[in-house]
């Protein structure tokens, strides 16, 4: 059944090659129609007159989320799985990777089987779309662990990997993995040829490891600072190499928590707003406040806005996007075209979605953030179905 177009008149809207003041933009059938044009709807459509001082933006991508609404990737649910994707339309949020964390093996394979079966046929309309799984360890470094239990890291496995793929029916887009780990340069070129973002994180590699690691096919950091060797003068391990290397985009969470702002503003004016991508790295608490939560079997306390593990090391983030986008904009003084490159734009290329995602063209999917004066977000559409309205939350 065709649905009923969907005009927003007024607001300014942030179009894939320019800013259209006072514009219109409509959307039918989960696609953008196109902008300021005769539309030849007559009164079939739906028209939403919006404040001229409102923003009408693309639907951020999370490529680095856990949990959200008090459900986890590792759940290994549909219900988990649509509880997460029902809540982050709240934020902006249109599509998101399913972000797994180092577990026991049969755990991660339930997690990745149930989320491969999920993206294809599970998905809810009107829901954020699940693009794909990122697995996040277990083909990381003890030393740098962090939050991801120590006792379940094992060495890089191709083979193993690929079992995995084959069970997510194809569906891991991005791997976190340390490349100074053995093994993991032959995992890190087959990605690469597959299409398969491999990110280094919870890395203790030297500036040349990480070096032999994008030699490899490595392109991208997960979240920077946290989890990996930092920078020393006379070794200026992975922060140092993904400060000075183009080939590489960076993941930041910016809470002013995992990263202080001061660094967070360093990074953009180093990174340049088309080599960041802004990440929650959120656990199943985000949206349920403070309290005792699990994180992969460990108890996380949540307390101002801040959650650790008993030892006090930092367990992911409850940080919403639209949050994380404020906070930029006032850490680094960047615009909203900045902040849309690093939610949308940059995310979608680096998956290769952007024939359908990042951008507001005619022809791409209708996921589509209304903000407010403030920034705050007022509505968003899921291609093309009001996911989300200010004032509606029950």
């Amino acid at each position: 059944m065709e649905r009923r177009p969907i005009i927003l008149k007024n607001a300014s809207i942030y179009g894939e090659k320019q800013i259209i003041e006072k514009g219109s933009i409509a959307m039918q059938d989960g696609k953008i129609s196109g902008f300021d044009v005769d539309f030849h709807f007559g009164d079939d459509a739906e028209i939403i007159e919006l404040p001229e001082t409102y923003h009408i933006v693309p639907g951020m991508i999370d490529v680095h989320i856990h949990g959200a609404g008090g459900a986890d990737t590792m759940d290994a649910t549909f219900e988990a799985l649509e509880t997460i994707a029902s809540v982050l339309p709240r934020e902006g949020t249109t599509s998101f990777l399913a972000t797994t964390m180092t577990q026991e093996q049969n755990k991660i394979e339930k997690a990745l089987e149930n989320a491969g079966l999920f993206i294809e046929a599970g998905q809810v309309e009107g829901n954020a779309e699940t693009l794909g799984i990122h697995l996040e360890g277990p083909f990381i470094s003890e030393k740098r662990a962090g939050a991801q239990p120590v006792g379940a890291i094992i060495e890089p496995n191709l083979e193993l990997f690929k079992q995995w793929q084959e069970l997510a029916s194809g569906h891991i887009k991005l791997v976190t993995i340390a490349p100074e780990i053995e093994g993991s340069l032959e995992v890190i070129s087959y990605l690469h040829e597959q299409n398969v973002v491999a990110s280094i994180g919870h890395s203790d590699a030297t500036y040349e490891e990480v070096v032999s690691g994008m030699k490899a096919g490595a392109s991208h950091v997960t979240h920077l600072y946290n989890g990996m060797r930092g920078l020393h003068h006379r070794e200026p391990g992975v922060v140092g190499a993904a400060l000075l290397h183009d080939e590489l985009t960076t993941e930041l969470i910016a809470d002013g928590i995992h990263v202080r702002p001061e660094l967070i503003s360093l990074t953009y004016r180093q990174k340049g707003n088309e080599k960041v991508v802004l990440v929650t790295d959120a656990m199943r608490a985000k949206c349920l406040g403070d309290g005792q939560y699990d994180l992969g079997g460990q108890e996380v306390t949540v307390q101002n806005e801040t959650a650790t593990l008993k030892d006090g090391t930092l367990a992911g983030s409850i940080i919403k996007m639209n949050t994380a986008a404020k906070n930029m904009m006032q850490f680094t003084g960047c615009t909203l075209e900045d902040i849309i490159q690093m939610t949308s734009v940059n995310p979608a290329k680096e998956l290769n979605v952007y024939d359908r995602k990042g951008s507001l063209a005619p022809g791409k999917d209708a996921d589509i953030v209304v903000l407010d004066e403030d920034y705050e977000v007022v509505m968003t559409f899921c291609k093309g179905n009001l996911s989300f309205r200010r004032g509606d939350e029950t």
